[in-house]
């Protein structure tokens, strides 16, 4: 199976030959945002507010992490369900983002914008937050702080693995392997 690896930022040229059931490989500044940040950037975009950090070519990251055990960086960092994020996303991605990472399947409408806006949906491994969190090397919250582990974070990765489930051209992973 083909693996890429990635050095973030990312540029439209990264994720343009990227395909559905691809393994990639992040080094790199990811921003870790769930729901209620979700909300907020879409409030602050459509109030044309300045965001905390420019999404463009920005991978985002759907997790709330939990509390570091001594002597780590980071708690576990597991996916949070995507499709929670689905009213969100065309915003979202309309102010820039090229890759966004969690678990479960995308609706129609946001794979539709994927392709529009020329940006993936990635996957990891959900269970396995423990594993993810030795990926991360920093981790800071740069949002929305009174929100707790719904807060923004930017999180300093290395080698962290991922399967691209919607690629550029429409191609679905979970439909190739498990159709409905």
């Amino acid at each position: 199976m083909t693996k890429k690896f990635f050095t973030t930022p990312i540029i439209k040229e990264d994720v343009k030959g990227l395909r559905a059931g691809e393994w990639v490989t992040i080094t790199g500044t990811i921003y870790g945002a769930r729901d209620m940040t979700h909300k907020r950037l879409v409030e602050l975009i459509e109030e044309d507010m300045p965001l905390p950090v420019s999404l463009k070519g920005a991978i985002i990251y759907y997790v709330g992490p939990t509390p570091a055990p001594p002597n780590r960086v980071a708690g576990s960092l597991g996916p949070t369900t995507s499709y929670r994020m689905d009213a969100y996303t065309p915003k979202i991605l309309d102010a820039g983002a090229l890759a966004l990472i969690g678990k479960g399947r995308r609706s129609d409408e946001v794979k539709e914008h994927l392709v529009r806006r020329g940006a993936v949906y990635l996957a990891t491994f959900g269970g396995a937050g423990a594993y993810l969190s030795e990926c991360v090397k920093e981790i800071e919250v740069i949002a929305f702080p009174e929100l707790g582990p719904e807060a923004m974070f930017r999180l300093e990765v290395e080698g962290f693995p991922a399967i691209v489930i919607n690629d550029i051209v429409g191609n679905d992973y979970y439909d190739m392997v498990m159709p409905l």
